[in-house]
């Protein structure tokens, strides 16, 4: 199975083996059934016609004994010399038995194998079974196993009428002193009541074998077999020739195609030749050489990209540094400021603060655009980071009107991580459901597992739109653009984190209901450069509105409520 789904060539191969077998097959039967309703035919009709002729000339043989009185005359071939001949009345009787014995003697000598002659004279009939009185017969045919019982009563009723009817011809051969040896085979009998020269009735059967047409049909069955072998043979192997010419460029394609995705996008088709397979490379190289282009063309604009971002974040370093001494003088001298130049140098401070939060991020971002991102890992238990970004975030969610929920096991949960940037990814994640979460708890979840370790940060507030969950981790993305930032964000915190969380090998997923709140996950190997395959906490919370059965218009969420969920992705 895994072969015919795998090889266009096995399919069509096996296909037409099967179909030509079928055809084979159903041919031969048609031709096989009409050769022996050929042979049947022929049979019948020779039959028929062999017969007719015995029949006549055993009249005639007859009639010429019962019309001959007063001399000798000519009897059939074997008759005994001397024989009466059969007078008028009151002249001598013709031996009726010795007369059937040399009817068919004559008259199965002319068959030359073909068919046997039997003959059963009134009293044969009319004798009971074991009388000792049985039939004429040639070729060791038994008459009375070999003639059908109803051919017997009709050919008995109906006088001088050829009748013919398939039966199985038995014979007895006697080979030395043994017990006779008895055969069956297929046949027709054709038998007739007649007269003997006395006047008496006797009837005269024709036995004709199969034998000769089955041969002819076995021979027409072994050529039709023998054909029909090389026949198969031979359109499978076309099939596969013809198919190998088709899938080999198929297949080419496919190589080229695989080491095109894998960064080889030098690697081009050979084209032989103007057909439809040759313009099919010609179409495959030019579509392979238009990709290397665009794919250059974009490897080229994300570099210069790349290098633009780093370049201004670093020349725009110098102007606000001296920026910023002269905001923190104007900040530390505002209380003698009139209350709008007051605020003015307020509002300053803080814009500034958030363009250089913006700008670290760029330069973060810059680093791992440039793949120049390196990992400082050692073991850090996560139990004591999420602790610390919690008390760190306290403030915030006062201010909010949220209660931060840390649940963390007894165990530790010691992983190996640069513990700068799970902070890092941390705090984001904490800062962000604090200032999503409505004013609703935000629940922080640490697990770990045999070879993982995960951090769940749920909160209950607006939650995420279906296909949102895909889109947090965009750079600028926000789920409100009408939301203002409160918490100073650069758009950026998400897609840092999720850099930092592939840094470590890791996971960063998102979980989200309208109106249900979201859930982050961080997933992380215990071990520095160690393969993730599961985390030990599920995606989607246990009190989710699914989980619990509801749509999603059930019960709303209340403050206080705590739960744990599941959202992946940043804002």
């Amino acid at each position: 199975m895994a072969l015919w789904n795998r090889s266009i060539q096995f399919r069509v191969v096996a296909t037409t083996l099967v179909l030509s077998v079928a055809v084979t097959v159903l041919l031969g039967v048609v031709v096989v059934g009409q050769v022996r309703n050929g042979l049947l035919d022929a049979k019948v009709a020779s039959a028929r016609s062999q017969a007719q002729g015995g029949f006549a000339d055993a009249r005639a043989q007859a009639d010429e004994i019962a019309t001959s009185p007063g001399r000798h005359v000519q009897v059939p071939t074997g008759m005994p010399a001397g024989m009466p001949a059969g007078t008028p009345a009151g002249g001598n009787r013709v031996n009726t038995g010795d007369w059937l014995n040399a009817l068919v003697k004559q008259l199965s000598s002319g068959g030359q194998g073909v068919y046997d002659v039997a003959a059963t004279s009134q009293d044969t009939v009319d004798s009971p079974p074991g009388s000792g009185r049985s039939p004429r017969a040639s070729g060791d045919v038994v008459p009375d196993d070999s003639v059908p019982a109803e051919l017997r009563r009709e050919v008995g009723l109906k006088h001088g009428v050829a009748l013919l009817q398939y039966t199985q011809i038995v014979r007895e051969a006697q080979h030395g002193e043994g017990p006779a040896e008895t055969t069956r085979e297929a046949g027709l009998v054709v038998g007739a009541q007649l007269e003997d020269p006395d006047g008496g009735s006797y009837q005269l059967y024709y036995f004709f074998s199969f034998g000769p047409e089955e041969k002819t049909l076995g021979l027409v069955r072994s050529t039709l077999a023998t054909a029909g072998v090389f026949l198969v043979l031979l359109l499978v192997a076309i099939a596969a020739l013809v198919t190998r010419w088709v899938v080999t460029p198929v297949r080419m394609a496919a190589r080229i195609a695989e080491r095109l995705a894998a960064g080889r996008l030098e690697e081009r088709m050979r084209v032989v030749g103007a057909d439809d397979l040759a313009r099919l490379g010609s179409s495959f190289n030019k579509m392979a050489s238009n990709l290397q282009n665009q794919i250059r063309q974009l490897e080229e604009l994300s570099r210069v990209q790349r290098r633009f971002v780093s370049d201004v974040s670093h020349e725009l370093r110098t102007p606000l540094t001296t920026v910023r001494m002269a905001a923190d003088v104007l900040h530390e001298a505002r209380e003698d400021f009139d209350p709008a130049t007051r605020r003015s140098a307020e509002l300053l401070q803080n814009q500034l603060d958030r363009f250089e939060a913006l700008l670290s991020d760029l330069l973060e971002i810059s680093r791992f655009d440039a793949g120049a991102a390196v990992l400082d890992a050692e073991p850090v238990d996560l139990r004591d980071l999420v602790r610390r970004v919690v008390e760190g975030a306290e403030p915030l969610a006062e201010r909010r009107g949220s209660r931060l929920v840390v649940r963390v096991p007894d165990k530790p949960c010691v992983a190996e991580v640069d513990p700068r940037r799970i902070d890092r990814v941390l705090r984001n994640l904490v800062v962000n459901a604090i200032e999503h979460g409505e004013g609703h708890d935000v629940v922080v979840t640490v697990a770990a597992g045999e070879d993982s370790v995960a951090v769940a940060v749920r909160d209950y507030g607006v939650g995420l739109k279906p296909g949102e969950s895909s889109l947090v981790f965009a750079r600028f993305w926000r789920a409100d653009p009408a939301r203002a930032r409160t918490t100073g964000g650069t758009g950026l915190g998400l897609s840092i984190a999720l850099e930092d969380a592939h840094l470590h090998g890791g996971w960063l997923q998102a979980w989200g209901e309208p109106g249900g709140g979201s859930q982050f996950r961080l997933s992380l190997p215990k071990n520095a450069g160690g393969e993730l395959v599961r985390s030990p906490l599920p995606l989607e919370p246990e009190d989710s509105r699914a989980n619990r059965g509801l749509g999603p218009a059930g019960s709303p969420y209340r403050r206080g409520v705590r739960t744990a969920g599941s959202a992946g992705g940043s804002r």
